[in-house]
Parts: structure tokens; sequence; C-alpha cells
């Protein structure tokens, strides 16, 4: 994202669309911040007249909205994902990142998350689990918008001469 496009300086968020629960919710909060939001998907995007929402679709690919993503996300720009991975690049390049629950991922936590995936996955190839996720609970968009709404606050507070 250009200057020209991210007036101010103020930090961008970007979502990582694909099967994303809460794109209302961070629709809602970026508006109330004045923020720019990015929704990154292979497809099945919903236009917006909203000049502060834009939809990029990438091309089919394992990771080619991940790329997108890392390719423009800055610091103090903020990430939402549920993806480990993505949020481990995200995070090193200073973003502030959120997963769909609204919990956090930090310099500080993302090895822990990187190292559990990697367990989980291991445990399901070997059929020691089933690939079940729980399901996406009220509280867990309730919990979504004051962590979005958090991270908002200290990305404006951050980028703030």
């Amino acid at each position: 994202m250009t200057a020209d496009e991210n007036p101010g300086g103020a930090p961008a968020i970007y979502v990582d669309a694909d099967a994303c629960p809460v794109k209302e919710e961070v629709v809602k909060v970026a508006e109330r911040h004045g923020l720019i939001v990015t929704f990154v998907a292979n497809g099945g995007l919903r236009p917006s007249r909203d000049p502060m929402i834009r939809n990029v679709v990438v091309a089919k690919g394992a990771d080619a909205a991940d790329d997108w993503i890392v390719e423009h996300a800055g610091a103090n720009d903020i990430v939402i994902t549920a993806d480990i991975p993505l949020a481990s690049r995200t995070v090193a390049l200073g973003c502030h990142v959120l997963g769909m629950t609204g919990k956090p991922f930090t310099p500080e936590s993302i090895g822990l998350a990187v190292a559990m995936r990697d367990l989980k996955q291991h445990l399901r190839e070997t059929g020691e689990i089933k690939g079940y996720n729980a399901g996406f609970s009220a509280r867990d968009r309730s919990a979504f918008l004051g962590a979005l709404d958090q991270a908002c606050r200290r990305a404006i507070r951050a980028r703030s001469p």
C-alpha cells in the first residue's frame, strides 16, 4: 500500500480472508478507527463500495494469500489470520497479529504456537488425534472484537509521531 492509499501513515488491517468468520467485525472496528482493510483470498470475496475496504484475489495456491500479505504488511500494521505460519512471518515484520478468536500472536508467544501446530499436525498424521476444530462461538466473536479494538489503538499510538 502506498502513502497515497494510506493517508497519514495510519496502520492498515490485512485479513487472511479464506474461511474467515470475522469479516464483518473487522469492518466494524476499522470504521470506528478510520483504518483501511484489505481482505486477501483465493476467491469468493464480496465486492464493497466502501473506499476503505479493499479486496485482493490472489492466484490459487497453498500460500499465495499469505505471501501477498507478507509482501505488503509492515511494522504496526494489523494482520488477522488463523494460519500459524503466516502469523509467525508477520510477527517477524513487527505486525500486530490476531487469531480469529482474538488470541494475539506476539514475539513471546509465536514460538509455542508454531511448536503446538507442528505437534498437532504430527499427531493427526499418526492417527493419535482427529483433525476437528472447536466451533466458533459468540464468546469467540466478542473476544475478537475487544482484541481487535485494542490492537487498533496500539497500532495507531505506535504510528503517531
